[in-house]
């Protein structure tokens, strides 16, 4: 499974996803913790000081702050140079930073009313304050002169990335417009920001509104004992005694679709997650991303780009969007074919049961599970109660960190956080000094997003003196009390590809923050976490963890083989429900300059149809109405990045079978050439450097087990 990223480099460079506000403020009488550096281990945040009305003022005063600062940048009467110009606008806007870095955290994590209504009402204000900076015609006169005496400043490596990032940062957001142009920019910019707030909120809401709610406890026969209490425990959490209720993930299917052995049950939970923003309610968001859509296309048009996807890829590792359908291309035929044969062989298993119907979505991943156990004697119950997450997090996660980079981890209880689920975990290297802090928090709440990710709640930077405090969010279901978390085989590879990007911000040693760590292009960005995912099924790492909760024997050798052997099951699915997400969003943001907001159905409909990925037993992973990635974070003709570091992960593993695997050796090397790079090279020369020569396709095709033909 594929996850996101969600991103925020600098006090500069926030993203236009996300909505901040103002509302109430904070009494006189106390101190506002946001505005003031945290005395924290490592400056983690004070959450146990930190109040929702705290959040409205600190924005207030932090961009007052912020462009305050940019303004003595502007008009200083010195001649521009990369000090008193570049890396003075790293140093700007530390306090807008951190505010932004802790609201990321908590609307994503665990988010409530007041909350909402900050992340709404801001939005517009901030998209604003960013014009106000990267709109700046004396700001960007600075930085255009430094950057035409390149040649004569013989900058280092790094400072010299940073000249491009900025300089091209200010070209593409607009600087060079008209002044009537960046009017019209600037207009733009706040309404996309408030649009996607919206969107950001209706989804939340709709996601937690389309829950199916069982009446009968025999519906929901196939599951679990634990799964049923689970259900039970969270209608009860909603106060619907006697029911049960089956929260929705943010993916089309539904985790209990493989379980589920009434049809009509299995139905309904479909519908109700295909369906969660198509209700013609408040929560409906089909007409609001075609807005979105037509906004974005008119925005790059006025700065001078065909489409939005031309406009954001320019600074990816693909550069342009005829590249990735060149990419996706590829990929498409030889998926469906697959797709097409298995959907084959689950309708011969329901015709062989006399099931009488014709396969839909809402019936594959159950009679697919059940293919898998014939074709391999595999059940994914019998799986689970060998991945306990404790077990998985510090005898899988941690010991894989642990073979590969020397790092150790120890957990501390004296820390704050958000939740109090959340646990707080030192980060030690090899010498025993610590480089960083680690937050993980891994239950689904109503009021957390869905999916999984990576941020930062303090990014490491040399210039500030700061280390990393890096948090992984997941959304796997909370037992009831006293029960084992006991998690799929799929929320396995999701814990290690979360602590890849975790490792990716952990291992940051840049002197600019907005170059640190994991801030890298969408495309380049995933490859350390899809690469960490391998790590989860090494034998060495598998054995360690693998152990049943109960009794602690390992996993028995036969059945090890046989999930071994049922690695590539299924994959013409998966990677088609990828592709058809990854094609959605090109086809939203490819639209050109000027093109009225079309109906969302019909559009998605004919997008899918013209890729050759209208298969109608496999839904797109994401349907456009809830595709967060694209309207409510920064993956934005971005979601193909996936898929494009899927081969950067597979062609870089094979570099780790060929050169003895699981070694410290190894660890150090991909640590030193690409985890503790950051933003400071070209993504293409950077991968060139570690495997020696530009990425290829076949290694990712062998993974799936997809062949050419």
């Amino acid at each position: 499974m594929m996850r996101h990223l969600v991103t925020g480099p600098s006090g500069l460079a926030l993203c236009a996803a996300l909505a901040l506000c103002a509302c109430a403020f904070t009494s006189p009488a106390r101190a506002n913790p946001l505005l003031e550096p945290s005395t924290l281990p490592l400056g983690a945040p004070a959450f146990d000081r930190i109040h929702d009305e705290d959040f409205a003022p600190a924005f207030t005063a932090a961009m007052a702050a912020h462009l305050k600062e940019i303004a003595a940048i502007a008009n200083d009467p010195a001649p521009p140079t990369f000090d008193n110009t570049l890396a003075a606008l790293e140093k700007a806007g530390w306090q807008l930073r951190n505010v932004n870095l802790v609201f990321n955290a908590l609307v994503g994590a665990n988010t409530d009313p007041a909350l909402q209504a900050v992340q709404q009402d801001i939005a517009p204000r901030l998209a604003a304050h960013r014009d106000a900076i990267y709109l700046d015609g004396k700001l960007f006169a600075r930085v255009e002169a430094v950057y035409k005496q390149r040649a004569s400043l013989k900058l280092d490596a790094e400072s010299s990335r940073l000249l491009d990032y900025y300089y091209q940062r200010f070209a593409r957001a607009g600087a060079r417009l008209s002044d009537a142009d960046k009017a019209k920019l600037k207009a733009m910019n706040e309404q996309e920001a408030s649009l996607g707030a919206e969107f950001a909120i209706k989804l939340l809401d709709a996601t937690k509104n389309g829950a199916l709610v069982i009446d009968d406890v025999s519906e929901l026969a196939g599951l679990s004992p634990g799964e049923i209490d689970a259900a039970k425990v969270a209608a009860e959490g909603r106060g619907l005694t006697g029911k049960w209720l089956l929260p929705l993930r943010n993916t089309t299917q539904q985790p209990q679709l493989a379980s589920l052995t009434n049809r009509a049950t299995r139905q309904k939970l479909f519908e109700a997650s295909w369906n969660r923003t198509a209700r013609g309610d408040a929560n409906d968001t089909r007409a609001l991303i075609a807005r979105l859509a037509a906004l974005r296309a008119a925005k790059a048009g006025l700065i001078g780009y065909p489409s939005f996807a031309a406009w954001t890829l320019e600074d990816q590792m693909a550069k342009t969007p005829e590249a990735v359908e060149a990419f996706l291309v590829k990929l498409a035929p030889p998926a469906v074919a697959n797709a097409r044969r298995e959907a084959a062989d689950i309708q011969a298993l329901i015709d062989s049961q006399k099931g009488g119907f014709q396969l839909q979505p809402w019936d594959w991943d159950f009679y697919a599970e059940q293919v898998r156990k014939a074709k391999y004697d595999l059940d994914e119950a019998a799986l689970e109660p060998y991945f306990e997450l404790d077990r998985v997090l510090q005898d899988g996660v941690f010991y894989a960190a642990n073979q590969l980079y020397g790092l150790t981890f120890r957990e501390r209880h004296d820390l704050p956080a958000w939740q109090p689920d959340v646990r707080v975990f030192d980060v030690l290297d090899s010498d025993g000094t610590q480089i960083a802090l680690f937050y993980g928090d891994y239950y689904a709440r109503d009021n957390k997003n869905g999916g999984a990710w990576m941020d930062n709640l303090v990014v490491q930077s040399t210039l500030f003196g700061t280390k990393p405090v890096i948090f992984n969010c997941c959304n796997f279901v909370k037992p009831a009390a006293g029960q084992p978390t006991l998690i799929s085989l799929d929320d396995v590879s999701t814990m290690f590809h979360e602590f890849g990007h975790g490792l990716h911000g952990i291992f940051a040693s840049q002197k600019f923050p907005t170059l640190s760590g994991s801030y890298t292009a969408r495309d380049f960005v995933e490859m350390p976490s899809q690469i960490n995912e391998h790590w989860a099924f090494e034998p060495k790492v598998f054995a360690h963890y693998a152990v049943h909760y109960q009794t602690g024997a390992p996993m028995p050798q036969d059945l090890v083989d046989r999930v071994r052997k049922s690695a590539t099951f299924n994959q013409g699915y998966a990677l088609t429900e990828l592709l058809a997400a990854a094609q959605l969003d090109m086809a939203w943001h490819a639209l050109p300059a000027g093109s009225p907001a079309p109906d969302a159905d019909a559009f998605e409909a004919a997008a899918l149809a013209k890729a050759g990925l209208a298969v109608p037993q496999v839904p797109t992973r994401y349907r456009s109405g809830y595709f967060r990635h694209i309207w409510g974070d920064e993956y934005a003709a971005g979601y193909y990045a996936y898929l494009w570091a899927e081969m950067l992960d597979n062609d870089a593993f094979a570099w780790f079978g060929e050169n003895g695997g699981l070694t410290r050796a190894n660890g150090d090397r991909f640590r030193a050439m690409i985890l503790s790079r950051g933003n400071t090279m070209d993504y293409a020369e950077m991968y060139r450097a570690f495997r020696g020569r530009d990425p290829e396709i076949g290694p990712m095709l062998e993974h799936r087990g997809i062949g050419t033909k």
